[in-house]
């Protein structure tokens, strides 16, 4: 039976859409399963339903075939001859740049190094009920729901009666609105408010990791401030930006075919651009992307940053900050706020900013640096990426065609939004939704 099938055969395993899957009756399943011909790469498209998908990547990796996952079977067609030796897992991801998909080769046994020490960390045991709150072709759910299984654990995607959650920052924040009940949050994917951060950690055992498809778990904490995973070692080196951090441990990934941010060392070190900084107590804060720092006026703003300022405040959903020419500046900040339900609710008078995203503006200015302050703002939802993180390169495009005003007053439904691909967040219009542009030059 498969390493990730630790359970007793009797118990449950897999609990999708109603539908609860044994231990046994999913090693069966395993086993049965037919693969097509040839040792070649196997796609496993999104949208394929999470017990078939489950199926297909434990019978790939019981048979020794690479699992593309994300992608369908012309695209793993076409990686053939490409994928590094010993690849197992080939993780389809499309950043927060808003660049051309990246597959992310990786060994097997780099998961399953993993395992232990997540378990113990997050106190993830056989007696548990896992809910994965995305889909699971995202590498970050994947691996939640797979991890689950090595526990002995049973994993669905039913909140109700759950002991542990998987899910985005933004995720999270809803289901604390809507009353969940979980024992423990494990919240990855993009930086946590401190308000968050605060609310989930006085209502549940909260495990915040950082880390990328290409290095897997670099950094954890159940607070303000990560500290190294348990078999990382982790440098922090001086960059243009800020200080880059990069890592060494038996969870990299083997290489990222098509792009991307992967980069290695001759010692084993490996980085994806990531900016960071140590607190007085030697704990990690992770800024952001070295590639979303923003040059004007000649400071350096983090995009993730302002974000996670403007995600804070009263009344706001989410945000994403990008930087944009300007003739004066080399750059202008410019940023995109989503106001939650209640706070979208009160229409627009002429153009002008309601009251509520007035309050935002008057609350940012009094929270950040003048380099730092949106000198555009737009009111209205925020793009994401499948994994739920802020897709800056959908801002920047909607940005350079003036698509963010072409889209004026057409907002998408806040719960369809969140698997929707990154430009659709700029499509669909529901009752009750303001809109507003204010802009400001420099003095």
């Amino acid at each position: 039976m498969s390493e990730w099938l630790r359970g007793a055969p009797g118990a449950p395993a897999l609990a999708f859409g109603g539908d609860v899957v044994r231990v046994g009756e999913l090693a069966a399943a395993v086993a049965a399963a037919v693969l097509p011909p040839g040792d070649g790469p196997i796609g496993c498209p999104a949208g394929m339903s999470p017990v078939r998908l489950i199926t297909t990547v434990l019978a790939a990796l019981e048979r020794g075939r690479p699992v593309l996952v994300g992608g369908d079977a012309e695209e793993a067609a076409r990686l053939e001859g490409r994928l590094p030796e010993g690849t197992a897992l080939a993780l389809r991801t499309s950043g927060s740049s808003g660049g051309a998909p990246t597959v992310v080769a990786r060994t097997e046994e780099s998961w399953l190094a993993s395992a232990s020490p997540l378990a113990e960390i997050a106190g993830i045991g056989a007696s548990d009920r896992v809910a994965v709150t995305g889909p699971l072709h995202v590498s970050m759910h994947l691996y939640a729901a797979l991890h689950a299984l090595w526990a002995g654990a049973s994993v669905g995607d039913g909140l109700r009666g759950a002991s542990v959650v998987h899910a985005t920052p933004t995720r999270l924040a809803r289901l604390l609105d809507d009353g969940l009940e979980a024992r423990t949050a494990v919240v990855a994917g993009a930086a946590m408010s401190a308000s968050l951060r605060a609310g989930a950690g006085a209502r549940l055992r909260l495990v915040e990791y950082y880390g990328a498809a290409e290095l897997s778990f670099v950094a954890v904490g159940h607070g303000d401030g990560l500290e190294p995973f348990p078999g990382a070692e982790i440098e922090l080196r001086e960059a243009p930006g800020g200080r880059e951090l990069w890592v060494r441990s038996p969870y990299l990934a083997l290489e990222a075919i098509g792009g991307g941010m992967l980069r290695r060392d001759a010692a084993g070190y490996a980085t994806v651009g990531d900016l960071a900084e140590t607190a007085p107590d030697g704990r990690l804060r992770v800024l952001g992307r070295g590639d979303a720092a923003i040059t004007t006026a000649g400071a350096t703003v983090l995009a993730e940053h302002v974000e996670a300022v403007l995600t804070g405040l009263p009344g706001v959903a989410a945000a994403a900050v990008v930087g944009e020419p300007h003739e004066l500046l080399g750059e202008r900040v410019v940023a995109v706020v989503e106001l939650d339900r209640l706070a979208a609710d009160e229409p627009v008078a002429d153009g002008r900013l309601d009251a509520a995203q007035q309050a935002v503006v008057d609350a940012a200015r009094a929270r950040l640096e003048p380099a730092e302050l949106p000198r555009r703002w737009f009111f209205r939802a925020v793009p994401r990426t499948d994994s739920g993180k802020v897709a800056r390169g959908a801002v920047r495009a909607a940005l350079a065609t003036d698509g963010l005003r072409e889209a004026a007053g057409r907002f998408p439904d806040h719960e369809a939004r969140d698997t929707a691909p990154d430009t659709a967040s700029f499509a669909v219009s529901p009752p009750h939704s303001s809109e507003g542009i204010i802009e400001s030059e420099p003095a």
